[in-house]
């Protein structure tokens, strides 16, 4: 029994299914998870789309002379076939694995038992076994009204009703970054507010670094050292007082503020589920909760709140369920994940970061190359960036990466795919790669 079809549910469930459970899939909004199809993805295409005008923008150095307009209902008609793409390549997937599914909100009636709650009424559905997998929401602060207009949450703004003519964005997170960057993008002055001394505060400082300064090469202002302490529409214009005095007058303001784990309403105390601070579910090594046949997965569980771990927890969770943990077993490694902010220019690390090291006080190797030195950068035009590997300095181990710079995201996988599996730098350096492309500057590194 799963509630949710997020890529931790969607997931389990096609996996489960294979290895030849019987399993129904409940999900009360979209099949392939809101978090996923109305937030992540749709963010990414909006990303994508302003990362063609900046194109055009920079095609003078290359020698051409180019312009583009955008079009507000043509993005929204992109959105939404990506989306619906998604969606049903999603639940044919789930169909034709023999998935039941269910369209309904669902919560916990005892241990095992799940009550559905759907447009035809109450059906209760016995689970021998239980996944939670319900997602996150959007954090908004307390005291802000959210109207959808002006005041927007992330999931109200791929589009907003109008591109902003002045944008204020609470929270440098990594939501907040890809927001600075795709409405700067896309014509909108931008005004980020940043609570701490540099935007992405839990990233390497030179990584930030790299993006304040493309930042404020695009006119975007940063209030370093402010936080919002209220946020109201006073007409047409959004007022955003910070805790240190600095007032943001804007057309529009949009919360990235963090989430909120759905558990509320899942009758989790009525299973003896127990649920930890913030509302998330504590869980082991195989994403059980402390019911052991009920298991929690995504952002309910606490853990990164990315797609690809929700994924690699449902597939974990289904193999655990169904007795493949006996077998040869490699527990999912939290601090091994990739991840990536998309960015321009983008940016993507996995593994041990530097100053994590010095703190604890690991020795390690750190080796730096910039893109300004890799061809296929120069002919691409942006050679904006560059590559950092840490390892260690006795072994030779890969033990974590920074890049930084275009297709950032996809390079990365050969530091994560190092990281993961203890991999040398030797064995980096000895890999013939292509030239020119931009990941020899990952050999580069490595030497």
């Amino acid at each position: 029994m799963i509630i949710g079809g997020g890529p931790a549910g969607n997931t389990a469930a096609t996996v489960a299914a294979t290895l030849g459970a019987h399993v129904t899939l409940v999900e009360r909004e979209v099949v392939g998870g809101a978090a996923h199809l109305w937030d992540c993805i749709p963010s990414k295409a909006m990303i994508a789309t302003g990362g063609e005008l900046s194109e055009l923008q920079r095609s003078r150095s290359m020698g051409l002379i180019a312009s583009g307009t955008l079009e507000l209902d043509a993005l929204r008609e992109r959105l939404a076939s990506i989306e619906a793409r998604l969606q049903g390549s999603v639940s044919s997937m789930l169909r034709d694995q023999g998935v039941r599914m269910l369209h309904g909100t669902a919560r916990l009636k005892g241990p095992h038992e799940v009550v559905v709650e759907t447009a035809d009424g109450l059906e209760e559905v016995r689970g021998d076994m239980i996944l939670l997998a319900t997602g996150s929401r959007p954090r908004v602060p307390d005291g802000v009204i959210v109207d959808g207009d002006r005041i927007l949450t992330t999931r109200q703004a791929y589009p907003p009703p109008e591109i902003p003519e002045h944008l204020a964005i609470i929270g440098s997170g990594v939501t907040g970054v890809e927001f600075t960057h795709m409405f700067s993008a896309l014509g909108s002055k931008v005004t980020l507010v940043v609570s701490r001394q540099q935007v992405l505060p839990q990233k390497d400082p030179e990584v930030a670094a790299v993006l304040e300064a493309e930042f404020l090469s695009r006119g975007v202002k940063l209030l370093k050292g402010a936080r919002a302490e209220s946020i109201v529409r006073q007409g047409n214009t959004v007022r955003v007082l910070c805790d240190d005095g600095r007032v943001v007058d804007a057309s529009h303001a949009v919360l990235t503020v963090g989430a909120i784990p759905n558990s509320d309403g899942l009758g989790l105390e009525d299973a003896g589920v127990e649920v930890g601070d913030g509302g998330y579910i504590p869980i082991n090594h195989h994403c059980q909760s402390n019911v052991a046949h009920i298991y929690a997965a995504g952002d309910l569980s606490g853990k990164l709140p990315l797609s690809s771990v929700a994924a690699m927890q449902g597939r974990k969770i289904a193999e655990h369920m169904m007795g493949l943990h006996t077998l040869s077993h490699r527990h999912l490694d939290y601090e091994k994940a990739a991840s990536a902010i998309f960015t321009e220019p983008e940016i993507a690390d996995v593994g041990l970061p530097e100053a994590e090291a010095f703190a604890i006080g690991r020795k390690i190797r750190v080796t730096k190359v910039p893109f300004s030195a890799n061809a296929k950068a120069l002919i691409q035009g942006d050679p904006r960036g560059f590559v950092k590997i840490i390892s260690d300095p006795a072994t030779g181990v890969v033990l974590g990466g920074s890049i930084v710079g275009q297709h950032a995201a996809e390079l990365i996988s050969v530091i994560a795919l190092a990281v993961t599996c203890n991999l040398k730098t030797s064995d980096i350096v000895d890999s013939l790669l292509v030239h020119p492309s931009m990941a020899e500057s990952i050999t580069d590194a490595a030497t």
